[in-house]
């Protein structure tokens, strides 16, 4: 995409007043498909819990599908500019919130993390919350300083500021997976706003020597590198699951084994129905036919940049790239880490993997986009 800077945002022609119909349909082929799957990943954690092989599936629709597409509605109902007006506030209430995480009696402990907070009856991940604001904020930043975004120490280091303690708190659960997607978005945001590219060259090579510092810090997180280098280094340890997701992959063949029948699953697989659900797919269903999942990213992908391209006013414009960008790199994060070509990270498959906050919040995202393509002069 053309650099906004560049771009006179001036067109002719009224608004459409009809949203996308066509990435709606993407999006729900994707959530239904994903339900499905979902279905058959679940089913034996499902029996062992519960004795109900539709347990988890029936949580996800309840507590996630249900009201991600109610939110989703009223979001794409919304104008989206009115975003930019609270988004100060939002991303003080999520500073506060990913806080409150890491506070004994607050935050939700499962193993040796802490990424959920009780709201009442709900479990809610701040960090989910925190990519969709952290999109407002930096789209808004960007609206504001746009003649200022070659000034690195004016235009650029106060945004980064924020992105850098969002990034730090959400590191402290720890979630390395999500701070990856969270500055990559960021970055990605800047870079079209207008950020020069020896600017971001810097920012990238911080980057690396901040990763590889927290690398040093966590042996864990050292010891997953070399799983990923490695895979048959240490296979009943650090280099398990990444084996068991190819064993999976390279079962399934061309055309799989079928739907429902997953060998893998059948508690052998970790995190059957979390960040190693693509596994699964490609185990039960074959390349070909899971191959429709990384199109129908890549299709939204598509559609999203094209509603981002038509978009009159800066604001609108980097949302939409924040939210393809966001949905994109993580999608791509999670497939390519159960394949083999990045290390495991520990991210969910957007609209497919189970998780109510994350569902939630991704439908949330996906109804703004749409507001967005209704306002649009195409």
């Amino acid at each position: 995409m053309a650099n906004v800077n560049s771009q006179t945002m001036q067109r002719s022609g009224k608004k459409s007043s009809k949203m996308d119909y066509t990435l709606l349909g993407t999006m729900l082929i994707l959530l239904v498909g994903g339900l499905i799957m979902l279905a058959s990943a679940s089913q034996i954690v499902s029996i062992n819990l519960s004795g109900n092989s539709t347990y988890y599936l029936m949580h996800q629709i309840l507590y996630g599908a249900i009201p991600g597409l109610i939110l989703m509605y009223i979001t794409s109902r919304i104008d989206y500019k009115v975003w930019q007006k609270y988004a100060p506030m939002l991303m003080f209430i999520v500073i506060a919130l990913l806080v409150a995480v890491l506070v004994p009696h607050f935050g939700i402990k499962v193993g040796n993390s802490r990424r959920w907070i009780n709201v009442g009856p709900l479990e809610v991940q701040p960090s989910e919350i925190a990519k969709l604001v952290l999109i407002f904020y930096i789209a808004s930043w960007i609206d504001k300083r746009r003649n200022h975004l070659k000034d690195f120490w004016y235009g650029v280091i106060p945004s980064l500021l924020i992105v850098l303690l969002v990034a730090a708190l959400i590191i402290l659960e720890p979630d390395i997976g999500t701070m990856l997607v969270v500055i990559a978005t960021a970055l990605t945001m800047l870079f079209v706003g207008g950020i020069e590219l020896k600017h971001l060259g810097w920012i990238f090579v911080a980057g690396l020597v901040a990763f590889g510092i927290l690398v040093k810090i966590e042996p864990y997180r050292l010891q997953r590198f070399v799983a990923y280098l490695n895979p048959t280094a240490d296979p009943k340890g650090i280099g398990y699951q990444i084996n068991q997701a190819l064993l999976a992959i390279g079962s399934g063949g061309w055309f799989g084994y079928g739907y429902g029948q997953s060998r893998q699953k059948r508690n052998y697989l970790p995190e059957v129905m979390g960040d190693s659900i693509f596994a699964v797919i490609v185990e039960e269903l074959g390349f070909v036919r899971a191959l429709v999942f990384p199109l129908l990213y890549g299709f939204f992908a598509t559609r999203g940049l094209k509603i981002a391209n038509a978009t009159q006013d800066i604001f609108g414009k980097m949302v939409a790239v924040g939210i393809v960008a966001w949905i994109c790199f993580q999608a791509m994060i999670n497939i390519g880490a159960i394949i083999g070509i990045l290390p495991l990270t520990g991210i969910p498959l957007p609209l497919v993997s189970y998780g109510s906050s994350a569902l939630i919040i991704n439908l949330a995202a996906f109804g703004i986009l749409l507001n967005i393509s209704k306002q649009t002069a195409v």
